[in-house]
């Protein structure tokens, strides 16, 4: 109980982040006219992991004096990675029809994480004025 609350006081933002994608990921999509370009839904779909990434990047980074190269790569590299692989799973057999799996969304995802690295790496640890990781 203590590792959870010490999660929510450390990751507040990184949390609230992935129960929004959890929750727009497996309702059931409105249909927006403003995104008509072929192939739109990508965009978004990178760009939410983007985000959620360099939030985790900056808590990471807020968080830790002494940071780990080795939870930074499992916490805001592979954890999402995972997670967006596991979000177009319940998409394919857990939503009831109203959401298809589509590993397209998931290689969006995953270029969303990647284009995060070196922005967490160079910019947001430069606004916490912290030190190079160790291994």
């Amino acid at each position: 109980m203590t590792h959870i609350l010490r999660l929510v006081r450390r990751y507040p933002l990184t949390l609230l982040c992935i129960a929004a994608i959890w929750y727009l990921c497996l309702i059931k999509p409105p249909s927006i006219s403003l995104l008509q370009m072929k192939h739109s839904d990508k965009v978004v779909h990178c760009l939410m992991y983007l985000g959620i990434c360099c939030v985790m990047w900056g808590e990471y980074w807020r968080a830790h004096t002494k940071p780990s190269t080795l939870r930074l790569i499992l916490l805001a590299v592979i954890a999402p990675i995972c997670m967006s692989g596991l979000v177009e799973l319940a998409q394919a057999y857990l939503s009831g029809g109203t959401r298809s799996g589509d590993w397209i969304d998931f290689i969006a995802n995953t270029i969303g994480v990647l284009l995060a690295v070196p922005i967490g790496l160079y910019g947001i640890r430069r606004l916490f004025h912290i030190k190079t990781p160790q291994s």
